[in-house]
């Protein structure tokens, strides 16, 4: 009885995991956005480019199986033989032929999808500067002066212009909705481009381990009309914080599922100062030594005089 239980357990693993997948939300197969739905399309058609492949052979395994089958006698069983021109027809043609329409397709689709690339719109785009912190998520909307954490808010139909940097450890900017990731790390300004088709409220997260608090660095992005996305910002203009500079250092300290929090108004080029504070980390890029080579040349244009001076005397 002990031998036949375990066999006839793990074959109830398939049900059990198709039951668990039942209650799956597939975000990137439900977006709510034109990147994601490209996105998604590219993933579909390359699944069934490789599905060519992937289907023929397990249909044959199953009819190989049971056409030399050991009952079968009349199949004919050749073990010696060394070369079969259609078989080495099929295993390299077909190959070559989906690797070829894949390629040309994820060449197509890379260079649309390049998130730094601006998305055609009618509809003058927003931009929304980000900032990752420990471990919390920080927009700036540098139009329309104001700042949250934790929550963006942009009207339907229009582009945004994401600008992404890191006042803390490397860290990664996904909306699985609307599409695309890209990398916010220190020192450094990543963009990416987005859109949404419909007013919609999703999950934003943090793609790219970063710490103890990595699980709670979520964000809401809703998505909403021109006339309801502008009542908002005329709502978070009306609140009483501001993020000046003492505010702002101590946010940037680590802290672990903070709360929605609005600012009225923030320091001026806030974003370019977070991502200017780490320009001695650059590799290769050249500090600025303005002060220091007018110090030098004076120190020298002494020495020369000094020098000249003693040559007179003696």
């Amino acid at each position: 009885m002990s031998k036949n239980r375990y066999p006839r357990l793990l074959g109830l693993l398939p049900l059990l995991g198709t039951l668990l997948l039942g209650g799956c939300n597939m975000t990137l197969l439900d977006p709510k956005g034109q990147v994601g739905l490209d996105e998604r399309n590219l993933i579909i058609t390359a699944t069934l480019l490789m599905l060519l492949v992937v289907v023929p052979v397990i249909f044959m395994t199953f009819a190989f199986a049971w056409k030399y089958r050991a009952s079968n006698k009349d199949a004919v069983y050749t073990p010696k033989w060394s070369h079969s021109t259609k078989i080495e027809i099929a295993v390299w043609t077909i190959p070559v032929l989906i690797i070829i329409a894949l390629g040309y397709v994820t060449y197509k689709s890379t260079h649309a999808l390049d998130p730094y690339k601006p998305l055609e719109s009618d509809v003058k785009p927003i931009t929304i500067e980000v900032v990752a912190l420990d471990w919390k998520w920080l927009f700036i909307y540098p139009e329309q002066g104001i700042a949250t954490v934790n929550k963006i808010v942009f009207p339907a139909h229009t582009p945004i212009n994401f600008k992404i940097t890191s006042d803390a450890v490397m860290n990664s900017f996904f909306i699985p909705a609307l599409g695309g990731q890209i990398y916010a790390m220190a020192g450094m300004q990543t963009k990416l481009h987005l859109i949404a088709n419909q007013n919609a409220e999703m999950d934003g997260i943090s793609a790219n381990y970063s710490g103890a608090g990595f699980t709670g660095m979520k964000f809401k992005a809703i998505a909403t009309s021109q006339e309801d996305f502008d009542a908002w910002v005329s709502e978070v203009k009306k609140a009483p914080k501001q993020l000046e500079k003492a505010e702002y250092e101590a946010l940037a300290k680590p802290s672990q599922n903070n709360p929605v929090e609005l600012y009225s108004s923030f320091t001026p080029n806030l974003f370019q100062t977070i991502v200017d504070k780490y320009e001695g980390m650059k590799p290769g890029k050249p500090m600025h030594h303005e002060k220091k080579e007018h110090e030098m040349a004076a120190m020298e244009g002494m020495d020369m005089s000094s020098h000249s001076a003693a040559g007179a005397e003696e």
